[in-house]
């Protein structure tokens, strides 16, 4: 079991998102939460679309913790959402978050999550990618879900775990959890990969 081989180290979660945290605690690892960073999603141009969230979580890596103190495992990761060869941000406001749930509607777009695992003499990333099919919504879902929801923390304004992923997502292709924001099988195996 996963929980036995890391017994012996601190792991750290280097993330905000209250997802990723519940995420983690679901594969049965102890570990800490490291929220106090801030990292501008800024990358270079030229990246691959796969390589642009692997990038961000290098970023965010380097810059929560330079250097890896022995027995630590520090985890970093960045969700982005590809739609017409262009990334979806996090929506600044309530008109961006609906003009963001617009281009989604009725189309199908990419969520994918590059994840950083980094221990004191290496690191290891990899990068997870989900097809998310959107129904039609209408202009009235779409204000009533930003309204309530408030979906500012969310790459393209929206959770596929909330309302409008119960009425709005026809279909995955890929991991569920990687549309919330962790990739959790593939993070499970990369570990016991890692530390064997």
């Amino acid at each position: 079991m996963l929980q036995n081989i890391l017994k012996d180290y601190k792991v750290i979660l280097a993330s905000r998102s209250p997802r990723r945290q519940q995420l983690l605690r679901e594969l049965k690892i102890d570990f800490e939460i490291c929220a106090d960073h801030e990292v501008d999603e800024i990358y270079p141009s030229g990246l691959l679309k796969e390589e642009i969230p692997v990038f961000l979580a290098e970023r965010k890596a380097e810059s929560v913790m330079p250097v890896i103190p022995e027995k630590t495992i520090l985890i970093t990761a960045d969700t982005i959402v590809w739609l017409k060869g262009k990334v979806v941000h996090k929506p600044g406001n309530q008109n961006e978050a609906r003009k963001m749930l617009y281009e989604l509607s009725g189309s199908m777009h990419e969520v994918i999550t590059g994840v950083c695992i980094s221990l004191s003499d290496s690191r290891h990333s990899f990068y997870c990618s989900t097809l998310v099919w959107f129904t039609d919504l209408s202009d009235e879902e779409i204000s009533e879900y930003v309204k309530e929801y408030n979906p500012y923390d969310k790459a393209g304004a929206y959770g596929i775990q909330e309302w409008i992923g119960y009425i709005g997502i026809e279909k995955i292709e890929g991991s569920y959890f990687n549309v919330v924001g962790l990739p959790v099988q593939r993070l499970y195996k990369e570990l016991k990969r890692i530390m064997k």
